[in-house]
């Protein structure tokens, strides 16, 4: 099939009347109070829904990051913004030394659709892997004479506060050593370099399903399954970082239900909040060994943050919803194969709606710097891959749309490298 023969349907994907432009403040706002954190495109967005997204310009863009896969259920969903605004109504947060009914809610439903014992609410991924290591380290101090290390992969990403960032391989913000001590990394998907790596001071194993930061990197089934007998042989946990891969963006609520393990702790955030703060941590059996004073954070599990994760796992666990992701996923994934075919770029890989196109070039900026120009968001993970996490929700019609932003993209950044070849030096 040709990209380029593809039509847009007015009716589906056409792109969203403009917005009325908002006024300029009489103050400028100045990036220069903002502390660097990401590198930030110059765009200010004002409104979003859905896959779009409109600046202060009044111009739309297709979102196909969604903030990192935070935004499960797209922009601004009605669902969400009813149970936010009717909670902030009536409690928004009592306190985290008290309950509330949404809170008792949340981690009932997380661990009855989950299969979990406990579940604790945390604001953010890094928080919970925090949490899994302090869970993995008590849990040594239990039930294996004290052992503590934890073994993760390399160019793995759990976060970036301190003791994730440890447990991580070493990335560019990494600038805070030393770390803290107690873990070490092996290469992923090498199920012997684990095997090697355990000794008696080893207390679990921790993973992502599919390595996002490294350029959406899968587990084969083959190494996860092995990492679960292992660890079950070896009497070890078994953590998986789902903070991405969680709540449905692999087609699955969670990536190891397409995997058929079963990790012994679970993290998970981005998409449980759908675009607000809110992350948990997941126990099952003896790891469910935490004591009042060890997990605890005053604004975890208030009753906002509660409403919205409420919202999102009954809309993930409608019937059909995780087979509309597999659905767009194949689509996607069937799109951007073609494309990549057309511009000799390299394979294309993921699952669900997280997906991942090889570059044959470290142009991966460039190209999501064209991309913009042509209204269309996409996150470079690393310097020769462009990353696609799209809200769960996402149409066929607006996948179209994207990949032929996206060859518009292509076009302009071959354009752009022939111009600097004609340059004379």
């Amino acid at each position: 099939m040709n990209l380029f023969n593809l039509r847009r349907s007015a009716a589906v994907v056409a792109e969203p009347k403009r917005a009325a432009a908002i006024e300029p403040q009489a103050a400028t706002l100045s990036r220069e109070r903002l502390m660097p954190s990401a590198e930030r495109a110059p765009q200010v967005f004002v409104r979003g829904q859905g896959s779009w997204l409109w600046d202060d310009d009044g111009h739309a863009y297709l979102d196909f990051t969604q903030g990192c896969a935070v935004n499960s259920l797209g922009h601004s969903p009605s669902v969400l913004v009813k149970a936010l605004g009717n909670q902030a109504q009536a409690l928004i947060n009592p306190g985290a030394g008290f309950h509330s009914r949404g809170l008792l809610e949340l981690v009932n439903r997380l661990c009855q659709s989950t299969g979990s014992d406990q579940a604790y609410l945390l604001n953010s991924g890094a928080e919970a892997c925090e949490g899994a290591i302090k869970l993995a380290r008590k849990w040594g101090q239990l039930h294996r004479n004290g052992a503590y290390h934890i073994i993760t992969a390399s160019q793995g990403c759990h976060g970036r506060s301190l003791g994730a960032l440890s447990a991580s391989d070493p990335l560019p913000c990494n600038r805070c050593e030393p770390g803290l001590p107690g873990f070490s990394k092996v290469p992923f998907n090498d199920l012997a370099a684990l095997h090697a790596a355990v000794d008696s001071r080893t207390v679990a194993i921790m993973l992502e399903p599919i390595q996002g930061e490294a350029g959406v990197i899968p587990a084969t089934r083959e190494y996860l399954k092995g990492v679960e007998q292992l660890c079950r042989e070896l009497g070890i946990l078994l953590i998986l970082d789902e903070v991405q891969t969680g709540i449905g963006r692999c087609g699955a609520l969670l990536a190891e239900q397409t995997y058929d393990v079963r990790a012994d702790i679970i993290t998970l955030g981005k998409g449980l909040g759908g675009g607000v703060p809110l992350a948990a941590l997941l126990a099952r059996g003896t790891a469910c060994c935490a004591e009042p004073g060890e997990l605890e954070g005053s604004h975890h599990g208030n009753a906002l943050m509660s409403a919205a994760g409420l919202a999102v796992l009954r809309t993930v666990l409608e019937p059909g919803f995780f087979e509309h992701v597999q659905d767009s996923g194949r689509h996607l994934r069937e799109g951007l194969s073609r494309l990549a075919g057309r511009y000799g770029q390299g394979e294309v890989r993921g699952q669900g709606l997280l997906w991942a196109l090889q570059l044959q070039e470290d142009l991966a900026q460039e190209l999501v710097e064209a991309a913009l120009h042509e209204g269309l968001l996409l996150n470079a993970p690393q310097a020769d891959v462009v990353r696609f996490s799209p809200a769960l929700t996402v149409s066929k019609g607006n996948i179209d749309e994207m990949l032929l932003r996206l060859a518009r993209a292509f076009a302009r950044l071959h354009a752009q490298q022939h111009n600097r070849r004609e340059v004379p030096a």
